[in-house]
């Protein structure tokens, strides 16, 4: 088996061939006519009008038959791009490349220097194969992006974990479940900035770089302002505190979104960078934010994920129920046998060793033992619900 280093040196000689025939292999522009996802959803009023098209997209494989190459090109496009879920056959076409309608030697350049995951711009009609497949019958092509390195293989793909992570581009490409989760991340932000957009909030944004962090308990990044000789902290939360000065500055409701920074360890769950909301609202108590986040979420997953029924972890979860409400203290004894709002330190951590839990001794105290509890406990918790009565320990800005 060929290493990466000479399939390159193969694919670079190609782009010799590319450029030595006076070809672009990185053109500034295409003339596409249509999407790959619109060719395919107005197919039939396309191929009967004999009306050529330009399609562009991505080599995804492959196969030649004596003086026929068949393709699989993608663009990645969905015809309802309001949607959350593309159809799985949408954005990925046949082409054909033939001998008698692109000639012998088009056919025989092509053969030689086009490769999979090369970016094509294929111009022809659209018909069907014998097979009934739907394609674009090539007349003629053109280079758009030479690929210097082989795509991975295409039953396999990326197998290596940590190689997924650090090309993301690569395990987007070839799993639809990654690039739909993609797709719904964007719905999932944009409803909650629609929904609270219509409950009258203002959405606004405050400072990334603080002078002191605040809002939560967590192990800030620390910058240098080479200006001001001033050392600086990405925030830890969503502008709590900034939020807070707008309502003194008489903005009753506002909100943000955006990325805010933890100096702490990661897994699956946790990364240094996440993207957070955080609203405020005058003149309205608990109760009343616990309405609104209810509504909220029932509507963001609504818009998400088309249904408020899931089965998660062996639980049933309907989210259009009336919301349960847990009492910190209430669930921490009725789970975890012990009262944190009584119980000395020493007994709360003899307690978690009796239980088993895992904690982290350094920096261990009260506040991060009520927290322990309460993971240790939440596990029994199924479907929505607030928890509400936090001890001051762990909340200490809650009224």
């Amino acid at each position: 088996m060929a290493t990466i280093d000479e399939l390159k040196k193969v694919r670079l000689q190609k782009l010799k061939s590319l450029q030595d025939a006076g070809l672009l292999a990185y053109p500034a522009k295409t003339k596409r006519t249509h999407s790959i996802a619109e060719a395919l959803k107005n197919f039939s009023k396309l191929s009967k009008s004999k009306k050529q098209v330009i399609l562009v997209g991505r080599i995804m494989a492959m196969r030649s038959h004596g003086g026929a190459t068949f393709l699989d090109i993608y663009d990645g496009s969905n015809p309802d791009s309001d949607k959350v879920r593309p159809r799985p056959n949408y954005g990925r076409i046949q082409a054909l490349i033939k001998e008698d309608k692109v000639g012998e030697k088009g056919y025989k350049f092509f053969v030689h220097a086009f490769d999979i995951g090369d970016f094509v711009e294929v111009k022809g009609l659209l018909i069907k194969t014998k097979k009934g497949e739907k394609t674009i019958e090539a007349d003629d092509y053109k280079m758009l992006a030479k690929s210097l390195l082989p795509l991975p293989e295409k039953w396999h793909g990326l197998q290596d974990t940590e190689e997924k992570l650090r090309k993301r581009y690569l395990d987007i490409l070839f799993n639809p479940e990654v690039k739909e989760m993609i797709n719904k991340r964007a719905v999932f932000w944009n409803s909650i900035r629609e929904f609270l957009v219509k409950k009258g909030f203002l959405e606004v944004e405050t400072p990334v770089l603080e002078v002191t962090t605040g809002g939560a308990d967590a192990k800030p990044f620390v910058t240098h302002h080479n200006a001001l000789d001033l050392d600086l902290y990405l925030r830890i939360s969503m502008g709590e505190l900034w939020q807070k000065r707008l309502m003194v500055a008489g903005f009753e409701k506002t909100f943000e979104i955006g990325r805010q920074f933890r100096n702490e360890g990661m897994d699956a769950e946790h990364l240094q960078d996440y993207t957070q909301m955080e609203f405020y609202w005058a003149y309205a108590d608990y109760e009343k934010g616990m309405e609104l986040v209810e509504e909220l979420y029932k509507y963001i997953i609504k818009k998400t994920f088309g249904t408020l029924k899931f089965k998660v972890r062996g639980f049933n979860i309907d989210f259009s129920k009336k919301w349960e409400k847990y009492d910190y203290g209430t669930i921490v004894n009725k789970y975890a046998k012990i009262d944190v709002f009584q119980a000395p330190l020493p007994q709360m951590e003899k307690q978690m060793q009796k239980l088993g839990i895992d904690y982290d001794k350094k920096g261990f105290n009260r506040t991060r033992a009520i927290d322990n509890l309460l993971k240790y406990c939440r596990k029994n918790l199924s479907g929505p619900g607030f928890l509400f009565n936090l001890p001051i320990d762990v909340s200490p800005l809650a009224k």
